[in-house]
């Protein structure tokens, strides 16, 4: 009863911080940007899926421009392309892939923004060291008294990293996918007191995670940077590989599953037969569940791009944006059309991983256990590296607040470990609403700070290619 009463306050927190005004906040937002800055995420998406591969020399920061992009990719491509794309329909219908799709075309101006002004207004010290984000254009740009609201946002990142997108929602992916692999019926528990009855393949898997995100993270952006440049690119290509099959397959309903996608996004009561409410909740869902995925409009991907090595923000403002295309208008994309085409999202009793799980094993012409064990083996790859990533972010907002106090940090990143290994503990429900009111939490501050500073992104802008013509 406790439990369910839990559930309930949180999910009163979540309909407050995910209402109209914020989705509107950053859907306005994303337009203001894409207006002022003449559609760019159209223009010049070829000129940033250049510049993505192609590395500046003799820019200063920490990691290379693609190395940057691949740890704030680590960060994005996570449980959000899978779970999150299958809560976000059971419980929008499918309409919501199509508010997540206009949200995410959107935030590709709004990831643009925050990229260019994450390199004009960080900090470099003298050995190369980097900082910035949200917090530094908020104080440097927005001027010193508006430094409350930075510390704002640097508190909610903490919040998302250590008890939100960051620890709980991708663990508890991995450890429930695990189980459904392995145990499936729980016939192998072990009692943890007043925790309950866990399978054993959950403890067992989250004991193993928590143990390799100690091994990565002790190394620092360095080292998460290096894992993040071999894994991302692998998994990203893999899991497109995987879910063109399943389209390939099931080519000939695809023309019926777009009508009911954009029938469902305006009128959702006339696919689901009643099950899905309103318009809103669609708009709802698909809007919160992407910016879950994509993350733009947050402020996190921002904290990576400062540390990449170059001179031009305009240029790290290209490859950033290139982050919300890849994550959300490809790998959500594929992931939502599976669900759609596979029937996944009308069967009754499914939740988060097991929609997704669902739509593999009838969609794909393998077996049920190896459709299963391939999904799986995606979801433990997207959330480790989402694990690693958020882990960089919330130092981050940590070093903002109290300086680059080593050993404060190191604690911190102990406290991270150990939430990584009690996540699977948390119920699906609260795990997923935690992470959805950081996220809101810290959009806030950032949408803020987008409006106040679009003025200067549009003049950097216009200023960078008025000076490079020929680009």
């Amino acid at each position: 009863m406790g439990n369910f009463d839990i559930n309930i306050f949180l999910s009163f927190i979540d309909n407050v911080v995910w209402g109209a005004p914020l989705i509107l906040l950053i859907i306005i937002g994303g337009l203001l940007l894409t207006i002022r800055l003449g559609f760019l995420q159209i223009r010049r998406l070829p000129l940033a899926l250049k510049w993505m591969v192609q590395n500046e020399e003799d820019g200063e920061g920490e990691v290379t421009s693609f190395g940057a992009l691949c740890t704030a990719l680590s960060a994005t491509i996570g449980t959000g392309n899978i779970v999150g794309v299958a809560t976000a329909i059971t419980a929008g219908g499918p309409g919501a892939l199509f508010w997540m799709e206009v949200a995410a075309l959107l935030g590709m101006a709004t990831k643009y923004a925050e990229g260019l002004l994450a390199i004009k207004f960080r900090n470099v010290d003298k050995d190369g060291h980097s900082l910035g984000g949200p917090f530094y254009y908020i104080e440097k740009g927005m001027g010193a008294k508006w430094k409350w609201l930075a510390k704002l946002f640097a508190i909610f990142g903490i919040g998302a990293g250590l008890l939100g997108i960051g620890t709980f929602t991708q663990v508890n992916g991995i450890s429930s996918s695990v189980k459904t692999i392995f145990d499936p019926n729980n016939s192998h528990t072990v009692s943890l007191g007043f925790l309950g009855e866990y399978s054993i393949a959950i403890i067992i898997s989250s004991l193993i995670l928590s143990i390799l995100v100690a091994m990565v993270l002790i190394g620092g952006i360095k080292r998460i940077t290096r894992v993040s440049e071999i894994v991302v690119p692998f998994m990203a290509i893999a899991y497109i590989v995987v879910t063109l099959t399943l389209i390939i397959c099931n080519i000939k309903e695809i023309p019926d599953a777009i009508v009911v996608i954009i029938k469902s996004a305006f009128n959702p009561k006339a696919i689901t037969g009643g099950a899905v409410g309103s318009i809103f909740i669609a708009m709802q869902k698909g809007v919160a569940r992407g910016i879950f995925s994509n993350e733009a409009g947050l402020g996190s991907a921002p904290i990576a791009a400062a540390a990449a090595k170059t001179k031009e923000p305009v240029r790290q403002g290209l490859v950033s944006m290139t982050g919300t295309f890849i994550d959300t208008i490809v790998l959500c994309t594929m992931t939502g059309l599976s669900i759609v085409l596979s029937g996944a999202w009308k069967v009754t009793g499914l939740e988060g991983v097991d929609v997704t799980i669902y739509a593999f094993q009838h969609g794909l012409p393998f077996s049920e256990g190896l459709s299963a064990f391939i999904l799986m083996t995606c979801l433990i790859f997207f959330a480790f590296t989402t694990i690693l990533g958020w882990n960089y972010y919330s130092e981050r907002c940590l070093e903002y607040l109290i300086g680059n106090q080593k050993k404060k940090i190191l604690i911190f990143r102990w406290l991270y470990i150990i939430a990584v290994f009690i996540g699977p503990y948390m119920t699906v429900k609260a795990v997923w609403t935690i992470a959805d009111i950081f996220n809101g939490l810290m959009a806030i501050p950032n949408m803020i700070a987008l409006f106040a500073l679009s003025g200067v992104i549009a003049a950097e802008t216009k200023g960078y290619f008025e000076r490079h013509k020929k680009s």
